[in-house]
């Protein structure tokens, strides 16, 4: 399997599925876990990756999708100055989640790995803390260079691993310690939240993930670590 791998999975059928019923388990508690647990990081790290991609939402009549959109905190971020930002994902709970804060009519429930879009119709594609997620990242990341056109970019925000090995070693203690007994406390379901730091461990190191995008044929690849390291944004365009 070259994607995620919860514990039991067989298949990229069997990931995707036990991914898409832990997240309806999670979504009615899902905003005040992740601001909770990340000390409300995500927010800045949410806000950071809108201002390095501020010059392609200027770009008139810009197309914009964030896939695997959550509970929608990006889609929103991103909508503030612009109105035509898009979210998709493949978890009916969470879609139902985030109407409050963009709309019904800005959503789609669509699989990222096969979405109902025509070649070449973004210019800019996000998606934040859901990249990991997916059975498997290198039709993911084909997918995502599929839908994009000629000087359309790609954003990938996604915990990472500290370099730094004091750092790290506090880094996962708070992860497999203390976040899936938090977690499990707010969403009642504690295995959600066991999952999380197993999935970061597996999850491909940045200079990987660069080289993955390389291969799937975005260019100008670079990546900058936040707080740390224990995020990492990634960006390709399409030459």
């Amino acid at each position: 399997m070259k994607g995620t791998t919860p514990q039991g999975a067989r298949s990229e059928r069997e990931a995707a599925e036990w991914v898409r019923a832990m997240f309806g388990r999670v979504a009615h508690r899902y905003d005040l876990a992740n601001h909770l647990l990340s000390f409300n990081m995500d927010r800045y790290w949410r806000a950071h990756t809108v201002a390095r991609v501020r010059d392609v939402l200027a770009r008139p009549a810009a197309r914009v999708l964030d896939i695997c959109c959550g509970t929608g905190d990006l889609v929103r971020a991103l909508q503030r100055g612009r109105a035509a930002v898009l979210g998709s994902d493949f978890c009916h709970p969470m879609l139902v989640a985030a109407q409050a804060k963009v709309g019904s009519g800005m959503l789609f429930e669509a699989d990222a790995l096969r979405l109902p879009l025509a070649d070449a119709s973004l210019d800019l594609i996000t998606v934040a803390f859901g990249f990991r997620n997916l059975a498997n990242y290198e039709a993911g990341l084909c997918e995502m260079r599929r839908v994009l056109r000629g000087g359309g970019v790609a954003a990938i925000l996604e915990f990472s691993q500290p370099p730094n090995p004091l750092f790290g070693a506090l880094y996962r203690f708070y992860s497999r310690r203390v976040l899936p007994v938090i977690g499990g406390a707010l969403s009642g379901s504690r295995e959600a939240y066991a999952y999380l730091p197993e999935s970061v461990r597996k999850f491909p190191a940045p200079e990987e993930l660069a080289e993955m995008m390389r291969a799937a044929g975005l260019g100008r690849v670079e990546f900058e670590r936040l707080t740390g390291g224990i995020v990492a944004l990634h960006l390709g365009s399409v030459p």
